[in-house]
């Protein structure tokens, strides 16, 4: 492989696993969240009307910014009914196969992550609750998961690329 696909492959897997890193304790921040509002509540009489809703914010931050991390750590489901048996150079030749469709699927997320911050961004876009908060900071996080989750993908291929030829990255 290339220097410069080399290169790509770490500066990927270490941004990933910073944000991924980071992104746990993000579980945390919702269990205090989610804690706030029954306890102000049932103590002080005081209810919050944005606690459950930017605790759905939280865990969507944690698992859209965790993505690619997950797959550094192989976390995600795969279907085992024939690949078990296979070696480990037939694996990675499947895989790179399937990460072109998986980097093909992406890339439309990422375009209507996009867009879908744009619309938030350009129009003020509000939630349409009783806090309404403003969407376009969660879409933005959103877009970077699903770009940090593409790049990802993307190192993941060339991996992959390199087992199937014999190669380390």
């Amino acid at each position: 492989m290339p220097k410069a696909v080399k290169v790509f492959v770490h500066a990927v897997d270490k941004t990933n696993t910073f944000v991924g890193k980071f992104t746990m304790y993000l579980v945390f921040l919702m269990i205090g969240i989610l804690l706030y509002e029954p306890i102000t509540r049932n103590l002080f009489g005081i209810s919050s009307i944005w606690a459950v809703e930017m605790a759905q914010f939280t865990m969507a931050a944690y698992y859209l910014l965790g993505g690619g991390y997950s797959m550094i750590l192989k976390g995600h489901v795969r279907m085992d009914l024939l690949y078990g048996r296979w070696s480990d150079r037939t694996k990675a030749k499947v895989d790179t196969v399937t990460d072109l469709f998986l980097i093909f699927y992406i890339v439309f997320l990422l375009v209507g992550a996009y867009s879908s911050i744009e619309y938030a961004v350009m129009y003020g876009q509000k939630n349409r609750s009783a806090w309404a908060p403003y969407m376009a900071p969660i879409k933005i996080i959103m877009g970077i998961g699903v770009l940090l989750m593409l790049l990802q993908t993307i190192a993941t291929f060339f991996k992959d690329l390199a087992k199937a030829r014999g190669e380390k990255i």
